[in-house]
């Protein structure tokens, strides 16, 4: 032991004396020589919890072998970490019997040390090559790839490890690169000098890219090399411009390359206007066609900027363009407007590339005056377009409705000639006839108007916070009924439909009427007409496809299994009075009356089918975020519609009406004052006369509107109760459809009966507070 040049130790006896050679007073540091013959614990007493066991088991005749154990010695004075790899063995007596142990050890901390710092450095590396977003790997010495970060695995699409070995990038270099690549890396491998190349490499969608790969030697201390970091960097858009550039070179080289005459003859006879010109605002050459365009003389050009004849509109998005193409040596294109010698700015189209210098660029202008004309006449004739199609939509649409209405009216007046008769000879037997002919007229006149006025969006709507889930629920035994036994009826309801807010009649009707048209596609054999709703949000360019604004929308859709559309009929189909079915068996305002009225709500109606396979017509509805509305409650009984003494104002230019409003107010018991415009209705309004109700309508003449008739009574009247009547819904005049508290409105025509149940519920709701006079 004491001829050994490896650290070693004997602790012999009861006591453990603690013998050792010179090698091993190194590891006690101050603890020599003061260490020697004195008991192992003592030496080492603050270790010896932490070997105690090795040493027993030594004792105890089994020998122990340990590899960088970390103990925290004070052999200089202070606690400091150390690791130790080590072995205990017993050493027995003449007896046999186990009388010491025996340690031959050597201290692994600055190799463990090392190690660790290394592995964190490693650890560091790889975090690192993970973040940047290139390719990044490593290597042995021998070549060997064993890491790859996961922009690699991302970019050729291969597993993770699929790359590790000797051959590593063969499988995804391009062939025709692959031995000069491959030579140069075993140059690098056998010489230590950086690996630096260019070549393709593939892509998991098939693409070849190039890449700059380039890849350094990392050395430890005495600096063998103990592994190789590389990096591969992405330039096929760099290449493809350089190639474009070098394109552009060429042809500018072989321009100046050929003989002066032909260039000579170029430059002058070109009808585009060439230059050479500098960044720094001077012309250095132009051809004749700039004096034949804008009538300046090439000396009075080449001696002045060229900024004082670009139009001042026009300077900084020149200069824009000017100072992108210095920066990015790239060709670009701009129009500006330049100053012709008699005052007039004539549009140029430029297209400017720069030359290798830094300096110049070569300029090629166009004279764009001629397709700015083309382009106004093309713009006046598709503007006569549209006037010529508006047209001849407005004389269908006319003729349609002089059409339905002359036999309405028919219908009514030869009622009214056969009653008129019947009672001037004093037969009265059988007139009741004449009168439900007439009112049936009437009745499908007002039908009409509101189509067509859901047609023009201009309808009154009265527009509720709505769940079309219960609405399309509350109507599936009614469809099941209308479209018959044959079709079978199927509703897909969305779980968490949002609410949308929406006259709800209105909404009825459609889904009926949409219901019966799929039934009509799918005559005589039957078929599956579908019901499906869902939540819709429409980005940008969605939104913009169904002329819509983005946002979140109720998506109700009606489909069928019948014959399909042609495009040229979904073309047409909102139309209005265009219809293909037989004559007599529809109106053709169907599905322009809901076009209008969902258009109205601020939605869309979209139409996809297929022919021979079905329809599917798709109605886009706002979200609506609040609460749902209650339903209206059931309308009370008419057995009690009587007045009593009540007084209503009536305001309305039409004579007939007003008549008959008044007539029914007086047979009820209501008390009736009427005027026939807006100043004469607020003059009794401003009277001292008693009024509970107003009933006047929306649009009067005499330079004073319902509605602000209403506003001014109000002023005086604070709480006075009004009944607007309109034949349409004039939207501003009533205040864009928010009625203040007291206020209601009543769509013309309507039944007096209907108007008697408004006056009374509006009469009953409470009393109109007191007059105050002006």
């Amino acid at each position: 032991m004491l001829d050994s040049g490896f650290p070693m130790f004997t602790a012999w006896g009861p006591e453990l004396g603690f013998l050792y050679n010179d090698a091993y007073a190194c590891i006690l540091g101050a603890k020599h020589p003061d260490a020697l013959g004195r008991r192992f614990e003592d030496v080492w007493p603050e270790i010896w919890p932490d070997i105690l066991p090795m040493v027993e088991a030594a004792m105890a005749g089994h020998a122990t072998y340990f590899e960088n154990l970390p103990l925290v010695m004070k052999r200089k004075g202070y606690d400091e970490q150390a690791w130790f790899t080590f072995s205990y063995s017993p050493v027995r007596d003449e007896s046999g019997t186990v009388a010491g142990m025996f340690c031959a050890c050597t201290e692994t901390t600055d190799a463990v040390m090392a190690e660790t710092a290394l592995r964190e450095s490693e650890d560091q590396f790889r975090a690192f090559a993970q973040a940047v977003p290139n390719h990044v790997w490593a290597s042995r010495p021998d070549g060997h790839l064993y890491w790859f970060n996961e922009q690699v695995y991302a970019y050729t699409g291969l597993a993770e490890g699929a790359l590790d070995g000797p051959a590593g990038w063969g499988d995804v270099v391009h062939p025709d690169d692959l031995p000069t690549a491959g030579e140069t890396w075993a140059r690098s491998l056998a010489s230590g000098q950086t690996y630096h190349m260019e070549f393709r490499i593939r892509r998991g969608d098939g693409e070849w890219r190039w890449f700059v790969v380039r890849a350094e030697a990392v050395r430890d201390d005495s600096g063998a090399i103990i592994r190789w970091v590389g990096a591969n960097i992405d330039i096929d858009d760099i290449r493809r411009q350089g190639v474009e550039m070098a394109r552009l070179n060429a042809q500018l080289a072989d321009l100046l390359a050929g003989s002066k005459a032909e260039r000579d003859r170029l430059w002058t006879l070109s009808q585009d206007m060439l230059a050479r010109a500098d960044y720094a605002g001077g012309l250095l050459a132009v051809n004749p066609a700039w004096t034949k365009v804008l009538g300046w003389s090439e000396h009075e050009l080449l001696t002045n900027p060229y900024a004082d004849i670009i139009n001042p509109e026009n300077i900084a998005a020149t200069t824009a363009a000017l100072v992108e193409m210095g920066e990015t040596r790239q060709p670009t294109r701009f129009e500006n407007r330049i100053l012709s010698k008699d005052g007039r700015w004539t549009s140029i189209g430029w297209t400017v590339a720069p030359e290798p210098d830094g300096i110049h660029f070569i300029a090629v202008g166009r004279d764009l005056s001629e397709d700015k004309v083309r382009e106004q006449l093309l713009a006046q004739a598709q503007e006569a377009l549209r006037q010529s199609q508006k047209m001849e939509a407005v004389g269908q649409l006319t003729g349609g409705i002089a059409h339905d209405f002359n036999n309405l009216l028919a219908g009514i007046s030869g009622s009214l000639e056969l009653l008129e008769k019947r009672l001037d000879e004093g037969r009265l037997t059988g007139i009741a006839r004449y009168i439900t002919a007439a009112q049936a007229s009437a009745d499908r006149a007002a039908t009409l108007t509101q189509r067509l006025l859901a047609f023009s969006r201009r309808q009154t709507l009265d527009p509720r916070a709505v769940d079309v889930n219960r609405l399309v629920a509350d109507m599936e035994d009614l469809i099941r009924r209308t479209v018959g036994p044959t079709i079978e009826v199927e509703f897909r309801p969305e779980a968490e439909l949002w609410s949308t807010k929406i006259d709800v009649s209105q909404l009825e009707n459609a889904l009926l009427n949409l219901s019966i048209n799929a039934r009509d596609a799918m005559a005589p054999n039957g078929g599956r007409l579908t019901i499906e709703t869902a939540n819709k949000v429409l980005d940008g360019t969605a939104a913009t496809e169904r002329d819509l604004t983005a946002g979140e929308y109720v998506y109700l859709c009606v489909g069928d299994t019948g014959t399909g559309m042609t495009p040229e009929i979904i073309e047409k189909a909102f139309d209005p009075f265009f219809t293909t079915k037989p004559m007599g068996q529809g109106t053709g305002l169907g599905l322009s009356m809901i076009h209008g009225f969902v258009r109205q709500s601020g939605g869309q109606v979209r139409i996809k089918s297929v022919v021979g396979e079905g329809t599917r017509m798709c109605l886009y509805l706002p979200r609506h975020a609040g609460p749902l509305d209650t339903p209206d409650e059931p309308a009370a009984p008419r057995d009690n519609q009587a007045g009593h003494g009540e007084t209503v104002l009536v305001i309305d230019d039409e004579p007939a009406i007003r008549m008959l409003v008044v007539e029914m107010l007086t047979d009820s018991g209501y008390r009736a004052l009427e005027a026939e415009d807006g100043p004469g209705g607020l003059a009794i309004l401003r009277s001292d006369a008693v009024i509970d109700l107003l009933i006047t309508d929306v649009g009067l003449p005499g330079g004073l509107n319902g509605r602000q008739v209403a506003d001014a009574a109000r002023e005086s009247r604070p709480g006075l109760k009004v009944l607007f009547v309109t034949g349409y819904a004039e939207n501003a005049l009533v205040g864009n459809g928010h009625l203040d508290n007291g206020m209601e409105i009543l769509t013309k025509p309507f039944v007096l009966a209907d108007l008697g149940d408004r006056i009374r519920k509006m009469l009953e709701a409470r009393p109109a507070p007191e007059f105050t006079p002006h």
